[in-house]
């Protein structure tokens, strides 16, 4: 018996140390566009975090919980936004194999500009950047939603 505790204990550090959602096997039970879905909604987060830190950094003294809570909401949503793009669609849904070399560079280079903006999101409130991300989402959907 403790042979077997003791094997049992030793096949565990060979585990991985986290576990994820998301295994990234074929398992065919995710879909692209519930996945966006959840994107989109993690930019409106964005968008009404930025707007309101921007009202509420007009009386910083006043509203100091507020505003980190806001600041917090922004930061982790343009991430969730950024880990999708990352763990979802570049390691899993674009392939190498695209029908041609242009299509495959131009999503390529979509998830480079999508991460790129999310990261600009997280570092100001610049409703410009907020405007550029919403485009490349919507644009993101046109490339990679599923038509159904």
């Amino acid at each position: 018996m403790k042979k077997s505790i003791l094997a049992l204990c030793a096949l565990s550090f060979l585990a991985p140390a986290t576990l994820s959602a998301h295994c990234q096997v074929p398992c065919g039970i995710y879909d692209d566009n519930n996945v966006i879905q959840k994107m989109h909604t993690d930019f409106v987060t964005v968008e009404k975090a930025a707007k309101q830190i921007i009202e509420l950094s007009k009386d910083p003294a006043k509203n100091a919980h507020q505003l980190t809570r806001w600041i917090n909401n922004k930061e982790s949503h343009a991430q969730a936004i950024q880990e999708t793009v990352l763990n979802y669609f570049l390691a899993q849904r674009l392939k190498t194999d695209e029908a041609d070399k242009e299509t495959y560079l131009a999503k390529l280079t979509l998830c480079h500009k999508v991460i790129v903006t999310a990261m600009k999101c997280k570092q100001s409130t610049d409703p410009a950047h907020v405007a550029t991300l919403h485009d490349l989402l919507h644009d993101f959907e046109k490339h990679f939603g599923e038509k159904k």
